[in-house]
């Protein structure tokens, strides 16, 4: 019998920002798509061959530096609406965390840090509810928190 993969489930993949009360976290309402994307900022160097530089150099890479962001959209739900202006028009971070709910025991439960939300969007067309599209870029590296057997 094949070995499958084992998969997560939208809601188990979840965005959350911290309250007013803190260590108090709570989900973005109406959100119906969410992305996290790791990248690393790379250099690149051509190391030219000393011993015959009639041949291509090769290309030597090294990470510069790395960031964690987040992409967000859905309905632009009021549960949520001043909290997200609020949060963009103080141009601050909020700490915030995702939350890896299938993650095994030892895994990244949590990548937790403080983010600044960079874009916060909206669109309104007719017979449709109003839209939200957002990216969350944390500030340095997020903390990574494995999860702990119960």
């Amino acid at each position: 019998m094949p070995e499958y993969a084992e998969t997560a489930n939208f809601h188990e993949m979840v965005l959350e920002v911290e309250t007013e009360t803190e260590g108090t976290f709570a989900r973005i309402c109406g959100l119906t798509s969410r992305g996290v994307t790791r990248a690393h900022n790379m250099n690149t160097s051509e190391v030219p061959p000393c011993d015959d530089e009639s041949l291509p150099a090769a290309v030597e890479r090294a990470v510069q530096s790395s960031e964690v962001t987040i992409s967000a959209s859905g309905v632009y739900a009021r549960q949520s609406k001043q909290m997200l202006e609020d949060w963009w028009y103080s141009g601050q971070t909020k700490n915030i965390r995702i939350f890896h709910a299938t993650a095994a025991v030892g895994d990244t439960e949590y990548e937790t840090g403080p983010a600044y939300l960079a874009n916060l969007g909206n669109v309104a067309e007719r017979g449709t509810k109003v839209t939200a599209e957002m990216e969350i870029q944390f500030d340095g590296m997020p903390t990574r928190t494995a999860k702990v057997a119960p």
